[in-house]
């Protein structure tokens, strides 16, 4: 990888686009004004911190992103594949709709955050941390998501099939919709999760926590008739 300079994208800046000495993109003149279409494939931001950014349809393939912190900014389409955002700390930001495939993320902290839609392939996730999120929409098949905390996250629709969900803690979780096809729940917590109990008929979930109407839902689904003395 090299290091960020003028030169590496001027082809797709918008007009007055800046660089400055940190390798940090700056408009002064339109600090609101999204960012389009930039391309920023194999450049070294490692540890940089960006605020009120928005970002479309740029490319950060293979970039340096380690350390990267970033608070109330926005990625919308954004290609991160074999990008690098170890250990990188984001708060109210939104990755809506954006590419992740062998992408490095493990050590990542999500906060306040928004994934809607993004598409996670071949990624390294473990260890993760994501607090008060919507991952509505995601798509995190075949993902080894193994003991990570994802209570209380919005999961709605969200793609699950055959991902590795073991000792994850998803109490509270909305998962309406969710698809979970193959998936790996054993010994997870369930308790005061939103979700269909009939999608557990698809998944491995032996030893994990069902609060009583989860169990009675799942039973239904089996066709057998609860009666509660």
């Amino acid at each position: 990888m090299t290091d960020a300079t003028p030169s590496s994208s001027t082809e797709h800046m918008q007009p007055g686009d800046d660089w400055d000495l940190g390798g940090n993109w700056s408009d002064p003149s339109a600090p609101d004004q999204p960012i389009v279409g930039l391309d920023l494939t194999d450049q070294v931001l490692a540890g940089q911190r960006w605020s009120g950014r928005r970002y479309v349809a740029c490319r950060f393939i293979e970039a340096d992103l380690r350390g990267l912190h970033t608070e109330r900014c926005e990625f919308t389409e954004c290609d991160f594949t074999g990008a690098d955002l170890g250990d990188s700390v984001h708060r109210a930001t939104a990755l809506r709709t954006c590419v992740f495939v062998r992408t490095t993320l493990s050590g990542v902290r999500l906060n306040g955050c928004s994934l809607l839609g993004s598409h996670f392939t071949d990624c390294r996730l473990r260890p993760f941390e994501v607090r008060d999120s919507d991952l509505s929409l995601v798509s995190l098949g075949r993902i080894d998501l193994r003991n990570t905390d994802l209570s209380g996250l919005r999961l709605r629709e969200a793609n699950l099939v055959s991902a590795d969900l073991r000792g994850a803690d998803l109490r509270g979780a909305d998962l309406s919709g969710a698809r979970l096809a193959g998936a790996r729940l054993e010994n997870a917590d369930l308790r005061g999760a939103t979700m269909e109990p009939s999608t557990l008929l698809s998944t491995q979930f032996s030893g994990a926590h069902l609060d009583l109407t989860a169990a009675i839902g799942f039973a239904r689904a089996h066709g057998l008739r609860v009666e509660l003395a």
